[in-house]
């Protein structure tokens, strides 16, 4: 019987693959569960079942780490449809659907609002968040930046006011009315 393996060691320490998965569920558990406010980096990492060092080393503030999970549960704008009007909608529809996600809505209004008084988040927030999603609009819908980010303010800025004035997230009926609100102001 031999005493070697012909399995390689593994490296000391934890494994490394999915930690950005684990770390993004546990944030926005943590947020749908305890809020924003109270959805502590060392809060995180312990529902995540982490060192909070660890979140520390991928991101450097709560903000960071709040964007970078953001920019995960939302994935790609999806540009779908024939016409600018259907592109739109489709774009008003799938905000809305994100932002209503369990902690997705609650996370993006405590870190923009952070944003408000914090310059770097404001820039993190525009470069790392805001930017893709303008680009890949203004490609979409050959709009120039300041008309699609004239869109995105109206679009976000509405569903996180519902938001914050009603803990709920705008669906079905008030979306299609902000739909149609937004259209004609892009014919």
């Amino acid at each position: 019987m031999s005493l070697t393996s012909s399995t390689p060691a593994r490296p000391p320490g934890r494994p490394r693959s999915g930690v950005n998965d684990v770390v993004f569920a546990a944030t926005l558990r943590t947020v749908c569960e305890l809020g924003y406010a109270r959805a502590t980096v060392e809060r995180i990492a312990a529902a995540a079942g982490i060192a909070k060092t660890t979140i520390y080393r991928r991101w450097p503030t709560k903000g960071a780490l709040i964007v970078d999970c953001l920019l995960d549960a939302f994935g790609p704008v999806p540009v779908k449809g024939g016409d600018r009007a259907e592109i739109m909608a489709s774009a008003i529809r799938w905000a809305a659907a994100k932002i209503g996600e369990p902690g997705v809505g609650d996370a993006f209004a405590g870190v923009f609002s952070d944003g408000v008084s914090d310059p770097g988040l404001r820039e993190i927030l525009s470069s790392r968040f805001q930017d893709p999603y303008r680009l890949a609009l203004q490609e979409a819908l050959g709009e120039p930046e300041h008309r699609v980010l004239f869109f995105i303010d109206v679009v976000v800025g509405t569903l996180l006011h519902r938001m914050g004035m009603t803990g709920e997230p705008m669906a079905g009926d008030d979306v299609d009315a902000l739909v149609e609100m937004v259209l004609p102001s892009f014919r």
